[in-house]
């Protein structure tokens, strides 16, 4: 119990020590150049703040969604060996399923639609 405490105060001890030198290390003295969104040397052409479409966010969220899907699934071949394999094969249809209907009603909503 006691190595177990003295390696919990040692590690919270070093990255506080660690957050506290990453906050004070850099220097703080912003200039034109810096604060310019482009660090090359080029004047900016327009405004690098303007917003985009909300389809990427869109895409990107589908993406980590079915990324995640396939993460779950990659065990599924081993589930037989389980005790209960009808169990561990039924979440994941009903995972697939779920997925499927999501997929399907995003579709009908026109929401994977790149032209308006």
């Amino acid at each position: 119990m006691n190595l177990v405490m003295t390696t919990l105060i040692l590690s919270l001890l070093l990255s506080l020590l660690l957050a506290i030198i990453a906050f004070w290390l850099p220097l703080m003295t912003p200039d034109y150049e810096k604060l310019s969104p482009y660090e090359c040397g080029f004047d900016p052409l327009g405004s690098a703040r303007l917003p985009f479409s909300i389809r990427f966010f869109l895409v990107a969220i589908l993406f980590l969604l079915f990324d995640l899907e396939i993460a779950l699934l990659l065990p599924l071949p081993w589930g037989d060996q389980l005790n209960n394999p009808h169990l561990t094969f039924t979440w994941a249809a009903i995972l697939l399923i779920l997925l499927t209907l999501g997929l399907i009603y995003e579709w009908i909503q026109g929401g994977l639609e790149w032209a308006e």
